[in-house]
């Protein structure tokens, strides 16, 4: 591999069709790049839901009126409680102990004296299982609107509500868990084997020193870097093109504006991740080094600072820094903004320059890393 700068294009045609055959010869390996982000897209797709419905819930009444019948009738009319038990004798705290419910209502005896008394407020008793902190603040959230509405309807049948509260959802008007799970995991499923192949590849001709003909050869470093990236971000974009078929397929989601940033934004992450991976792959001295670097710093990193479940703001301000150099936290955006919020090139440009810098970076890191072993050999 020479030291010249002149690029030419036939060598690094040569050096894809090179890469890219001998990844044809590898048909387990080629089969899993191609068929395991599809499973990964269902089982994130799916198996990844904020919603949560049907609760275990029981309910003591020990008012036993008109009221508190009404009041535990608003629960039940709801999808988001499963009353397992209620009555005057239910033990809430045994049933929390035991795991079959998730929270518990107690209504005291004076509860409905309580609410047709105007200046004092009725009481009641929410007992919740926190061992979940987040369905714990959930499920509070649910019994709070529940309970709202009950108040509401006593309100309509008295008098006129003071203040009338109208509500109206932007971009996920019917609050669908799979809009904002659904692009995020399009990411996360494209975001290890680009980067894998591409590493295990570097790392491979390293381990069988066969890369000693390709210094040997008149290639240059820039030449061999652009072959091998170019033939791994073909099939990175095969990936994106059928983990995007099987979402319109299979999880409903399709374009909601321009499709033209989703398309340079996957272009973008899908070159992050081939130059990060061969990056990794020139660094490794073997190929289970690459699988451990590749899968922490591509998979995990993005898994959890990328905001795919939760938003990066809730990540501790001390290691928030590190989302920034993760791509798929650009590149959700993009996907999100695509299929759900629709405002296009205005909405996205930061993230999209984002990965720009990120490319260029990583593009520099593994040409310098590549030349370096150059003149070392």
């Amino acid at each position: 591999m020479t030291v010249q700068s002149t690029v030419r294009p036939k060598r690094i045609v040569a050096q894809i069709i090179k890469e890219l055959s001998q990844l044809g010869r590898d048909r387990l390996t080629l089969t899993m790049a191609l068929g395991l982000p599809l499973v990964l897209l269902l089982l994130f797709g799916f198996s990844t839901s904020l919603d949560v419905n049907r609760l275990d819930f029981a309910i003591q009444d020990l008012d036993n009126t008109r009221l508190s019948r009404e009041y535990i009738a608003t629960f039940e009319r709801t999808n988001k409680f499963h009353v397992v038990a209620q009555g005057s004798t239910v033990n809430i705290p045994k049933l929390l102990d035991q795991g079959r419910i998730l929270a518990g209502l107690v209504i005291p005896p004076e509860f409905s004296r309580d609410l047709k008394r105007f200046e004092r407020d009725a009481q009641a008793q929410v007992l919740v299982d926190g061992t979940d902190a987040n369905t714990a603040n959930i499920v509070r959230g649910y019994v709070s609107a529940t309970t709202n509405e009950f108040v509401q309807n006593l309100q309509s049948t008295a008098s006129r509500p003071p203040v009338n509260l109208q509500t109206r959802l932007w971009f996920n008007p019917g609050l669908e868990t799979l809009k904002y799970i659904g692009p995020g995991a399009l990411a996360i499923t494209v975001t290890l084997f680009p980067a894998l192949l591409a590493g295990l590849a570097t790392a491979k001709e390293r381990e069988q020193s066969t890369i000693l003909q390709v210094y040997a050869s008149s290639l240059t470093g820039i030449e061999y870097l652009l072959g091998k990236a170019i033939a791994y971000w073909l099939v990175g974009m095969a990936e994106v093109l059928l983990v995007n078929l099987e979402a319109w397929l299979f999880l409903g989601l399709w374009f909601v504006g321009d499709p033209t940033p989703v398309i340079v934004g996957s272009a973008l992450y899908i070159a992050c991740g081939v130059l990060w991976g061969i990056f990794l792959g020139a660094n490794a001295t073997a190929q289970s080094a690459v699988i451990q670097s590749v899968s922490f710093t591509a998979f995990l990193l993005s898994l959890q600072f990328s905001g795919y479940i939760y938003p990066v703001s809730n990540i501790p301000v001390a290691l928030r820094w590190l989302s920034s150099v993760v791509p798929a936290r650009h590149y959700i955006l993009i996907t999100r903004d695509a299929f759900a919020r629709g405002i296009g090139w205005v909405g996205i440009w930061g993230a999209m320059l984002a990965l720009v810098l990120l490319a260029g970076l990583f593009f520099f890191l593994a040409w310098r890393k590549l030349r370096k072993m150059q003149v070392e050999t």
